[in-house]
């Protein structure tokens, strides 16, 4: 099978592989597309190895065929995914939602995942409280603000460029900044303050985040793009009972994250299927351009996902992808 894999020199190569062997209880699906993830840009760079006994390949989430039963289907991944054939244990599939394109569905399991188990099952947000997320226009950015909207939440957000305020406005936030050009600790203040903060930054932000919390808030930290470390004003955070949460999904045990496709299955599939849930592509590429990709999400400034393509979806709707001879 064909495959990208991370050299020494930490590019992406073009390469030759083996088909995985599934152990027991995966399956073997047929690869359509992967979406592309930041993780999967610090792995390649070397900083985010992946978890015992997974692929070395990157690659978090594809779509595709179960090779036994020719379903479609989308997985969630601990790696692997820039392949054209993935071995995922069963408990890790759904069924690719209806009406999306099986190029497109890649991009929506890992996105979808991360803002159900951090918005719902980490932060706990319901309606009538207010939440900002970090990068509103990313991947799971304009996802995390559309679900916030569903559940009732007031969504303020961050944006890379004064043009994409409308963008983010357009997804359902109530407010949107410019990060560039905006005291955001002091427009969040002038907002009231958040319930919960979903946040994409880390380190940098870590003290004004915790200024802009009200009593009982919550930081949900999934990312570190502004550094690993920060300043924790520890007094302030225990004066308003707030609650700091560090995420990752990608190593999480398998019953965990079983659990959480559950949840995605029961509240962002049917949300999915009937548009009111939409997921933005921004390009889809082939798999061997793996390295422009990677620079779309490095350089910012994208709206939604990045796909790459990497083999045709079947046309016919019994079995599965025909076999490369």
């Amino acid at each position: 099978m064909r495959a990208m894999a991370i050299t020494a020199e930490h590019r992406l190569e073009l390469i030759e592989l083996p088909e995985p062997v599934p152990a027991p209880g995966e399956v073997l699906v047929d690869v359509v597309a992967a979406g592309v993830n930041h993780a999967d840009l610090a792995q390649t760079a070397g900083k985010y190895p992946p978890p015992p006994g997974a692929s070395e390949l990157p690659g978090l989430e594809v779509s595709g065929y179960r090779r036994d039963t020719g379903e479609k289907v989308v997985a969630l991944l601990a790696g692997g995914g820039y392949a054209e054939v993935v071995a995922v244990p069963t408990e890790l599939l759904l069924p690719a939602p209806a009406g999306f394109s099986l190029v497109d569905a890649a991009g929506v399991i890992e996105a979808a995942a991360t803002v159900v188990s951090n918005l719902v099952l980490e932060a706990g947000l319901h309606e009538g409280e207010t939440i900002l997320v970090q990068g509103g226009t990313g991947g799971i950015g304009s996802i995390a603000i559309q679900l916030a909207r569903h559940l009732g939440a007031r969504v303020l957000t961050t944006v890379g460029s004064d043009a994409a305020i409308a963008t983010a406005r357009e997804l359902g936030a109530d407010m949107a900044w410019n990060r560039h050009t905006t005291d955001l600790l002091e427009a969040v203040r002038e907002t009231g303050g958040v319930d919960v903060i979903l946040d994409v930054v880390g380190g940098s932000a870590l003290a004004d985040h915790v200024g802009m919390l009200r009593e009982s808030g919550r930081l949900v930290i999934i990312g570190t793009l502004g550094g690993a470390n920060g300043e924790l004003p520890i007094g302030k955070l225990m004066s308003k009972r707030g609650r700091v949460v560090g995420t990752t999904l990608r190593s999480r045990p398998l019953e965990t994250k079983h659990g959480i496709l559950e949840a995605v299955r029961y509240l962002a599939w049917p949300l999915l299927e009937s548009g009111e849930l939409r997921v933005p592509i921004h390009a889809r590429l082939p798999l061997e351009r793996a390295e422009d990709a990677h620079a779309i999400l490095r350089e910012g400034g994208h709206l939604g996902k990045v796909i790459l393509e990497v083999a045709a979806p079947a046309n016919n709707s019994g079995g599965g992808r025909r076999r490369r001879g």
